[in-house]
């Protein structure tokens, strides 16, 4: 078993990189696996970090799972000037539509709209119009403040950068009357009881909460489908990928490219209108 000394100092070292607290808690669980799993020293070479790579795709988990977990060990092994130690990722083709099954469509997203609506919840209701209608990530929240709703955008600092988004004019016209009847004079829009900013946690059982009367899957329904339901709405519009990458504040177009694949029926659509069968 390896000392907590180690994940102690790895997590410091990931704070002092400015990893976000779901990353740093991710990738600490993933080393915590692997040392488990392996029994390995306090600095693995290469080899026995392969052979755990490999262990996890014969019992089944996805080339992203496995790469994921993998990246968490290959940032261990560069906090201890171990980068001998790093493995390869897995190679795997690249998807061109994503799954039906676990993305949330404009259809459903109105649905979950009716029901926050319907049941009188208005900080849900507005909590799901501002994500989806700015894209931001559920950890961006808090910069949505009254200063920023009285600019009509938002200054954000995430991953250790910093970008600035406009917000639409409508949403902050209705979320300037939230905060006048909630006594909200400054700071963030969105509270908790305690007056403290709403949580990743929290919003997820807020949202997770309107499944069943929306008659949207559960599996559909969180925060993030609700930033890619953004991007390939923004797309569609604007068929620029660079200025939605920067919208998004993502450093690589390749993950922006993730977010607006089309859905399989779409590109089944587009096969079938081809006309190349006889």
């Amino acid at each position: 078993m390896c000392s907590e000394t180690v994940f102690t100092a790895y997590k410091a070292w990931l704070v002092h990189r400015e990893y976000s607290p779901a990353t740093i808690e991710k990738y600490t669980r993933a080393l915590r696996r692997f040392f488990a799993d392996t029994a390995a020293t306090p600095a693995p070479d290469r080899e026995t970090v392969a052979a755990w790579r490999d262990a996890l795709a014969a019992k089944g988990y996805t080339p992203a799972t496995v790469n994921s977990m993998l990246a968490a060990v290959n940032d261990y092994q560069e906090s201890i000037d171990n980068p001998a130690g790093k493995a390869k990722p897995l190679k795997r083709q690249r998807r061109v539509f994503c799954d039906a099954d676990r993305e949330l469509f404009r259809a459903e997203y109105f649905r979950l709209l009716a029901a926050a609506r319907d049941t009188g919840n208005k900080r849900t209701l507005l909590l799901l119009q501002t994500l989806c209608s700015t894209g931001i990530r559920v950890s961006e929240l808090p910069y949505i403040t009254v200063e920023a709703l009285r600019r009509h955008k938002a200054s954000i600092r995430c991953k250790g950068k910093c970008r600035e988004i406009l917000l639409p004019t409508e949403l902050c016209n209705r979320l300037e009357r939230w905060c006048r009847r909630r006594h909200i004079h400054a700071g963030p829009v969105f509270l908790s009881r305690q007056g403290k900013p709403l949580g990743r946690v929290t919003v997820w059982k807020l949202l997770k909460a309107l499944c069943e009367r929306a008659n949207v899957a559960w599996r559909k329904v969180f925060p993030h489908n609700l930033r890619h339901l953004f991007a390939r709405t923004f797309y569609s519009i604007e068929k620029n990928i660079s200025k939605l990458a920067d919208v998004l504040g993502h450093s690589s177009i390749e993950t922006t490219r993730i977010y607006i694949m089309e859905s399989g029926a779409e590109h089944e659509r587009l096969l079938n209108q081809m006309h190349l069968l006889l």
